[in-house]
């Protein structure tokens, strides 16, 4: 039992480097930082690029709020990608005032080949836009959202993700533990990399994007998980991406389990296809690179899933002292308890401390609160079933809100 008793010691070793790393990142999310100077004063041209699949129920809303923006209105363009839709959203998008691209391909039905559908149309055109802001039909944009990302645009960045809320957070226990989870990443994630000098990810949706930058090749993505994917590819680069906590973009989460389980593991399907892609060149880059940008960037595709496998062999191996009478039965409990009481303690104080910190009511969130570790815990049962199982169909999320941007705010 000499060879599991090291074993043992060394994962715990791993796992606490990792976490007690995760932490000391987090903590820069207090730090207040100068903001950086102007390169520029000049007003860019926008594209707000909408990829929309049978979302009739929502996406005028979204081009309202987008039509509202205090943004100089003929500096920006509002274009939705109507993909493989047999509903009316073309005629709902064009009613209230977008330009739309109707778009028929039964085999590549995501985001991913929808964006660089269109984006390839652009280049091909020419087209005299400076940068463009990706947007899920379901979303919401705070008025400053263009005016935000300009002020980006003018300090340098190129690739900036805005600050992801949530529109329906008190629908359900399960679009409380989106908001939560959205929250806390948000904050401990995306701002405190960003304030370190890090790189946060681009997060979905609500991200705008230097037209220049996807110019050479289009937009080049092939996972379930293209948010990932493309944050992945520029820090391979080298290049740092930007945050902007001002840039808000209101989502609609699933309020059901069943739509959540779908979605959830899509994600994660789409991040361990990211994971055989890129963790090979992210540890060449550290290589040649040799920066904490690329190092950081590594850790974060070999940190999810790969530690959630970690951790369970972990409890597998004290399982394996148990019976080999190397640990007590009581050692046993102890160590199942300190692992698995933060998994489902933790999550709420957290929870609680990101809410005041972002002056977010708590009382509406009560039961999402004390649902959350039951959110996070189904998350690592998807995390395990698809390690073996891996459904790579896109289902849509039905939209069941119709939310306007004047309920939000």
């Amino acid at each position: 039992m000499e060879y599991l008793y090291i074993l043992q010691q060394a994962i715990i070793c791993i796992i606490t480097v990792f976490w007690l790393y995760q932490l000391l990142i987090s903590i820069c999310s207090f730090v207040k930082l100068k903001d950086k100077p102007m390169l520029t004063d000049k007003q860019h041209r926008f594209m707000a690029i909408i990829p929309a699949h049978n979302e009739e129920t929502v996406i005028a809303n979204l081009i309202e709020s987008l039509k509202k923006q205090s943004y100089p209105k003929e500096l920006f363009d509002i274009y939705v990608i109507a993909d493989n839709c047999t509903d009316n959203t073309k005629e709902i998008a064009e009613k209230a005032g977008a330009i739309v691209y109707e778009r028929h391909d039964d085999i590549g039905r995501t985001k991913g080949h929808a964006l660089q559908w269109f984006l390839a149309k652009k280049i091909e055109e020419n087209a005299d836009y400076d940068a463009f802001c990706v947007f899920d039909a379901d979303n919401i944009a705070h008025i400053d959202f263009i005016k935000n990302m300009n002020k980006k645009l003018c300090q340098g960045e190129e690739v900036v993700q805005g600050y992801r809320d949530i529109k329906n957070p008190t629908d359900s226990w399960i679009a409380s533990g989106y908001a939560i989870f959205y929250w806390m990443m948000n904050r401990f994630y995306h701002l405190a990399r960003y304030n370190l000098g890090l790189s946060p990810l681009i997060n979905g949706t609500g991200f705008m994007v230097k037209f220049d930058v996807i110019k050479p090749n289009g937009w080049e993505t092939y996972t379930l998980t293209e948010d990932i994917e493309f944050s992945l590819q520029r820090i391979i680069a080298g290049k740092k991406l930007g945050w902007a906590t001002d840039a808000i973009v209101y989502d609609e989460q699933p309020v059901g389990f069943k739509q959540s389980w779908s979605q959830r593991s899509r994600w994660t399907v789409g991040h361990i296809q990211c994971m055989e892609r890129y963790t090979k060149k992210l540890g060449n880059s550290v290589k040649e690179k040799k920066t904490l940008v690329t190092l950081d960037g590594l850790l974060y595709i070999v940190g999810s899933i790969p530690m959630f496998v970690i951790t369970l062999l972990l409890l597998v191996i004290n399982a394996g002292l148990y019976i080999g009478d190397s640990m007590t039965k009581s050692e046993l409990i102890s160590s199942y308890i300190m692992y698995l009481a933060p998994t489902f303690l933790l999550p709420i104080a957290t929870g609680v401390v990101i809410m005041k910190l972002d002056k977010k009511p708590i009382k509406p969130m009560i039961k999402g609160l004390i649902c959350y570790p039951l959110f996070l815990g189904s998350w690592l049962v998807i995390n395990f079933k698809c390690l073996f199982k891996r459904d790579t169909s896109w289902e849509k999320i039905e939209h069941v809100r119709d939310i306007k941007i004047n309920e939000v705010i």
